[in-house]
């Protein structure tokens, strides 16, 4: 058989289709696999290039491959879509991936392989974000129905147990609606433990990883970003700069740019949401400081912005900067400097 220099493996629950080429691009192999014949198929193959869409499973599929010698390149699912020629099926998939590893400048898009450990790491991060939508899903629940018998508090998770405590003392609360109440108020009280629990855990996680404590220097990045930062940006090498970086993120306008007419308009939101959404409110919170006049530090190019600029568009402009300091820590391995969120951002 000729020797296989390049596969594209379209992965699923069960049925995983292979598109293989040769070194002069000629397709020397279609194959479908069952998900338990996988690793036995290619232990018997000589070490050659794997590519798979990035997804939550292909990670286990990396690292399996990788210790059978392959080299096993990750590829964003937005930038195979262009290659599929005709139809959507598992073969032309697996084509239009063969077909995406062989364009060189798409091997800077890679998506890092993370280890079991990372994931890990992760999915705590995932079950804290899930929690906290639970919390707001039931405080506003509370809200909507206190607000039914003419009670209301002020806004913010941590004004909800006083709502809580008015409720249990207020006669013109009728005694079911009563006794309804106590029973979401225990629900939020297991929330609030589960939160608690997991952010110690992260907390942990963050104390003893030397980066993490490194990013967390960086004003408007607390503990929480800072694990985000580190977990969900594992190779920060592969980025050219930092402007890179927040554009893998989101955070830079979008170009509508044409005859020489360059228009910019709002953000990407590209790359992960959870990642900026914790770096935009870090940024906000740093904003409202400012706006507040509490801020000592707060930076003269930041003052000069909203002074021209609405708040939010200032603390999306201040979590692009962030990011770029943040990827430079990663990258030199420096720590943090105040005087690099002092100088002006750079000009898109």
């Amino acid at each position: 058989m000729t020797e296989i220099t390049r596969i594209g493996m379209d992965t699923s629950k069960s049925v995983f289709q292979l598109h293989g080429v040769d070194a002069e691009e000629g397709v020397v192999l279609r194959k479908k696999l069952r998900r338990q014949d996988v690793l036995a198929f290619f232990a018997k193959l000589p070490p050659c290039r794997v590519g798979m869409e990035a997804c939550g499973g292909s990670h286990y599929w990396a690292r399996e491959l990788q210790k059978l010698g392959h080299r096993v390149e990750l590829i964003p699912p937005q930038y195979v879509k262009p290659y599929v020629l005709r139809g959507k099926h598992d073969a032309a998939d697996a084509q239009a991936i063969c077909e995406a590893m062989s364009r060189p400048h798409l091997q800077r898009r890679l998506v890092p392989v993370k280890s079991a450990e990372a994931q890990a790491a992760l999915m705590l991060a995932g079950l804290r974000d899930r929690l906290v939508r639970q919390r707001t899903q039931l405080i506003n629940t509370i809200r909507g129905y206190a607000a039914e018998f003419g009670l209301v508090a002020a806004k913010g998770p941590a004004k909800i147990a006083a709502l809580l405590r008015r409720i249990e003392g207020e006669a013109a609360v009728p005694e079911p609606a009563r006794a309804l109440f106590a029973e979401l108020a225990e629900e939020h009280a297991r929330l609030e433990a589960r939160i608690e629990a997991i952010e110690a855990k992260l907390m942990a996680w963050h104390r003893q990883d030397e980066l993490s404590r490194r990013l967390a220097q960086i004003p408007s990045i607390g503990p929480i970003g800072a694990c985000f930062l580190v977990l969900k940006a594992p190779d920060p090498q592969r980025f050219r700069s930092g402007r890179d970086f927040a554009a893998w993120i989101g955070l830079t306008p979008k170009n509508h740019t044409t005859a020489g007419k360059q228009r910019l308009g709002v953000i990407t939101r590209a790359g992960d949401e959870t990642l900026r959404s914790v770096l935009v409110v870090g940024a906000t919170s740093v904003i409202r400081q400012v706006r507040r006049g509490t801020s000592r530090s707060a930076p003269p190019w930041l003052l000069a912005l909203l002074a021209r600029k609405p708040p939010k568009l200032a603390a999306v402009a201040l979590a692009n900067k962030v990011a770029r300091i943040a990827w430079k820590l990663m990258v030199t391995g420096e720590r943090y400097d105040p005087g690099r969120l002092a100088a002006a951002p750079t000009t898109h």
